[in-house]
């Protein structure tokens, strides 16, 4: 694996040298390609970015028959600089390797591309490049990496403080779970105990940590509430039907547009169901919330869900 990692980045001489006679696929590539990144798992990584150095080599298979120098029969070049520009944009990585996983499964569903080498390296880390390379493909590869189904739309379900703390909401958790889609639960901010800093990142921080508690606390209570933190868990609930509470901070922390501002609880609900294009977005308790995006029920009436 490594000499075809090797030979891919090297010159085509190399690999022609290589696989002569050997019937191989065409290839195309992009190389040396820098984008501008907030990325990586250490906390001085955080809030600044770095360059990042892409290069991609494509195997694909043959056209056939005569191209008639027709841009639309191959696989163009743009597919490569997307495929980085939108999993930059779906969200913060911390870790390189995902990066490139995720590049190179976005490129691999093009139906030309049969085998893709993926290099990414840092270029501001240090006094040399640190980098990762991956090569992905092959009937191996999509047999062990199947696609995922897309998840369905969900409700959210944000619990204001006094539904939290009322007697009332196992009733809740009970009846929502006879709604036909899946369901994700919201919690408030604690309005007491709260530490403070004049610090607007660290205050996050110590916002979203104590939501965090607040939804463990409450899945203590109802065992049947399950803490996610991370789309993946997210996305895996709601094709499983699972109820599951959700824990913001990795999400908000590694988003590439986080919630505005200081955090909210009513305004990370709101964030979140956009984020998963949920159907609709239910707010429980006693503080009516005016907004054309979210229905309200007082907390001491479950009977009118």
């Amino acid at each position: 694996m490594t000499s075809e990692i090797k030979q891919a980045f090297a010159h085509p001489e190399l690999r022609a040298q290589a696989t002569e006679g050997g019937g191989f696929p065409d290839r195309i590539s992009v190389r040396d390609h820098i984008e501008q990144v907030e990325i990586g798992a250490f906390q001085s990584e955080r809030g600044v970015t770095q360059r990042l150095q892409f290069d991609l080599v494509v195997e694909i298979a043959p056209a056939g028959g005569n191209l008639a120098d027709d841009v639309d029969l191959i696989l163009s070049y743009d597919v490569l600089t997307d495929a980085i520009r939108a999993e930059l944009a779906l969200e913060r990585f911390n870790l390189l390797e995902t990066l490139a996983e995720r590049i190179a499964a976005r490129i691999l569903t093009a139906p030309q591309a049969l085998r893709v080498f993926v290099r990414i390296q840092k270029l501001d880390r240090g006094s040399g490049k640190l980098g990762v390379e991956i090569v992905r493909g092959g009937q191996a590869h999509r047999d062990c990496c199947p696609g995922v189904d897309h998840p369905p739309r969900p409700i959210c379900i944000f619990l204001q403080n006094a539904a939290l703390h009322g007697e009332h909401i196992g009733l809740w958790v009970e009846k929502l779970q006879h709604l036909p889609d899946p369901l994700v639960f919201c919690v408030d901010l604690p309005q007491k105990y709260q530490q403070h800093s004049d610090a607007l990142p660290t205050q996050r921080h110590i916002d979203l940590l104590e939501i965090e508690q607040t939804a463990w606390a409450l899945a203590a209570a109802l065992p049947e509430l399950v803490v996610v933190h991370s789309r993946t868990e997210l996305d895996w609930g709601m094709n499983h039907k699972q109820l599951s509470l959700w824990a913001p901070s990795k999400m908000v922390l590694d988003a590439v547009k986080p919630p505005p501002g200081q955090i909210d609880g009513l305004g990370l609900a709101h964030w979140l169901a956009e984020q998963l294009e949920a159907k609709r977005l239910i707010v429980i308790g006693d503080a009516p919330v005016r907004s054309d995006n979210a229905e309200f029920f007082d907390y001491r009436q479950p009977e009118l869900l």
